[in-house]
């Protein structure tokens, strides 16, 4: 007898549907194939145990557990339920009518409970477009679909819980929605609301100038370089950043949970991602650490692709290895990261804000007095990690000073982070009704169609652009990143017509262009 359960397998942030069929046939042994890796081939033991220890018998057959298609690379441990129904239910030992009208995917412990598996927010979304009857997963996996209620979102503990729906009973209160653990975390996020440990601008005394740039960063969604010597905040400003960043649209959510879905990330997470991410990497993370990679078909996201619609901060970005540095030009201009391997490729979304600070110098203190001890050449090499083609995509470069000690005992406490967020949040309105008809949310996203299309200037304001031009010897790159920037400055003040001041100011952001160090 044959039969066929239905799992997944995600490809990029997508998922596509994998047939498990079952035959039991005259013959001994039990043979896996499908492409299957050696996670999936290990399943087989697991799967036995766990059916004997439930008090199943393995058949004395011949059994052929097919995972099609065949040319497709399975890897993980989720295949480990729909293998255990499938040989129930081919050997006629349950009556599972059912059992080819969902789609199924979980870990099995040897004592036939359910452990959690990554993916579960594509394989929800894979069962609502082929319109399957639901899903079955782990409790503890199911609660990241709890969002997504086009289809029936089963959490189960153990296999004889699958059984029970496989039987046609009525297994209401193992939908999602009903379970206790659902109701017991959703108390707790109720309770605990929705404070974040996020630094407030308030508390971060002086470089106004600095927290300009961050607001104008914010509004837009463009990317960031700040410069300046040990303790003058640079880490702080980029911290509070979070804290002034609108919270994402649904679209965003979906994108960017199923990204941590996938990798595995944040489990027993309810629902989809509403706070945007903000990732950190150590300046000595490895060149697939930050765009992603994997062995063979098995490619993970990198910290590109889980800043997706977030923050990605690079602290000592002049410590950073310059093949690292030079792999960020693709994801910061096509927003899209492409891994290649030898028999596969995979595509992760990677649109992120960038934060990248350094220090002017090795020593840390060039421009501050005569504290700084490096040389000229030191000096050049050191700050030429972050000029030329990578510079060209970040729109706002601050350079930034100590505030001197005197200043930080006598000042007051400037805006604070609500403030701010108040006007980002009008501003990011705006845009989102400007782009109605386009696939881009923020002034960040606009290719050069865009920009002559939303952002005309007239005469007055081409003199000005022509005259910067001119004396910056700006390259076409870091002119159209101007003519952003100077869009959302005019957003900022609620003007439809980019101005004169907005160009010059939007200008002042591009110091790395122009300055020579060590003079």
């Amino acid at each position: 007898m044959t039969v066929h359960i239905y799992g997944a397998k995600c490809v990029g942030i997508d998922a596509v549907k994998v047939t498990v069929e079952i035959n039991i046939d005259h013959g001994i042994g039990i043979h896996l194939v499908g492409l299957a890796d050696v996670a999936v081939k290990e399943s087989l033991l697991r799967t036995v145990t766990a059916l004997r220890t439930l008090g199943y018998h393995i058949p004395g057959q011949k059994i052929v557990i097919n995972l099609a298609p065949a040319d497709l690379h399975k890897n993980g441990s989720g295949y480990d339920l729909p293998i255990a129904v499938g040989i129930i239910a081919a050997s006629n030992q349950r009556d599972l009518p059912l059992c080819s009208n969902f789609i199924m995917m979980g870990e099995l412990g040897l004592d036939g409970s359910v452990r959690a598996i990554p993916g579960a927010l594509p394989f929800t979304a894979l069962a609502a477009s082929e319109a399957m009857d639901g899903i079955i997963l782990p409790e503890i996996s199911a609660l990241e679909a709890v969002e997504l209620k086009e289809t029936k979102v089963y959490g189960v503990k153990n296999l004889e819980d699958v059984i029970r729906i496989l039987s046609g009973e009525d297994c209401s209160d193992m939908l999602i929605w009903n379970t206790r653990l659902y109701k017991k975390l959703q108390r707790q996020e109720m309770h605990l609301g929705k404070n974040r440990n996020i630094m407030d601008f308030a508390d971060i005394i002086g470089q106004e100038g600095a927290k300009r740039g961050m607001e104008i960063a914010a509004a837009g969604g463009h990317n960031i370089a700040l410069v300046g010597p040990p303790g003058a905040g640079k880490s702080s400003l980029a911290k509070a950043l979070g804290g002034i960043l609108p919270p994402m649209t649904t679209e965003e959510a979906l994108v960017t949970s199923k990204i941590y879905s996938i990798s595995g990330r944040n489990p027993a997470r309810l629902g989809l991602m509403r706070t945007r991410p903000f990732r950190a990497p150590h300046y000595s993370a490895s060149l697939p650490a930050i765009i992603g990679g994997g062995a063979g078909d098995n490619i993970f996201p990198g910290e590109v692709s889980l800043a997706q619609n977030g923050v990605l901060f690079l602290d000592e970005f002049g410590q950073m290895p310059k093949s690292v540095i030079e792999a960020l030009r693709g994801p910061i201009e096509d927003r899209y990261v492409t891994i290649s391997r030898l028999k596969s490729k995979i595509c992760y979304p990677s649109s992120f804000m960038l934060v990248a600070a350094s220090n002017p110098c090795p020593c840390g203190y060039w421009g501050e007095g005569d504290r700084c001890t490096c040389t000229p050449t030191q000096r050049n090499s050191y700050i030429a990690k972050m000029s030329g083609p990578i510079l060209d995509r970040i729109d706002l470069h601050i350079h930034m000073r100590q505030v001197e000690s005197g200043k930080m005992l006598r000042a007051e406490k400037g805006e604070s982070s609500k403030e701010i967020a108040a006007r980002v949040l009008k501003a990011r309105i705006t845009q989102k009704l400007r782009f109605a008809g386009e696939s881009i949310l923020t002034n960040s996203e606009m290719d050069n169609k865009m920009i002559e299309k939303y952002c005309p200037l007239d005469k007055e304001c081409l003199d000005i652009i022509e005259k910067l031009l001119s004396s910056l010897d700006l390259s076409m790159r870091a002119y159209f990143r101007i003519i952003k920037v100077a869009r959302t400055i005019a957003d900022l003040e609620g003007l439809e017509d980019i101005r004169p001041h907005h160009l010059s100011e939007a200008a002042s952001y591009r110091f790395l262009d122009r300055r020579v160090v060590g003079l």
